[in-house]
């Protein structure tokens, strides 16, 4: 921050002006069905957990274990959330990529469609209207598709 000398009060040369908004995200790899959530906040544990919760109470209705394949972010594998995970690991568990692996993770593709599809070139007035324009996109992909099955498909 640059001071002029003919006063005391600090002048911002460069504002803050990007703002964003986060998405947790999971994809099903056997048929395509995405689930997702909006983070208003910071992603960290607390947040992670509650997503993670979400997750399980949707994924688990049926007799299936589910593994959940999950980069190593440090709000992934907190000690907040950690007993939590270990009691529903017998159905619901979290295995975590190498470190610095995002072309392992299927989500990864998903994040980048969607940058290309939705926000790609495009003039957003407020960041709601880009909320808007993403989450269109999420919602036809809640139910199970072909685009994101074969997109995240492990060869």
């Amino acid at each position: 921050m640059w001071v002029p000398p003919e006063t005391k009060d600090p002048v911002l040369l460069h504002p803050p002006t990007r703002k964003s908004v986060g998405y947790y995200g999971a994809v099903r790899l056997r048929d395509g069905q995405f689930f997702f959530r909006r983070e208003a906040g910071k992603f960290n544990a607390l947040t992670c957990w509650e997503f993670l919760k979400e997750l399980c109470a949707l994924s688990t209705r049926t007799r299936r274990q589910v593994v959940v394949i999950a980069d190593n972010a440090r709000y992934h594998h907190a000690r907040l959330h950690r007993d939590w995970r270990q009691q529903k690991a017998e159905r619901f568990s979290v295995d975590f990529l190498p470190p610095y692996s995002p072309e392992l993770n299927p989500t990864e593709r998903i994040w980048k469609l969607t940058r290309r599809l939705c926000v790609h070139n495009r003039y957003f007035p407020s960041l709601g209207d880009v909320a808007l324009a993403v989450e269109t996109e999420f919602v036809n992909w809640t139910e199970p598709n072909d685009t994101l099955r074969r997109l995240c498909a492990i060869t």
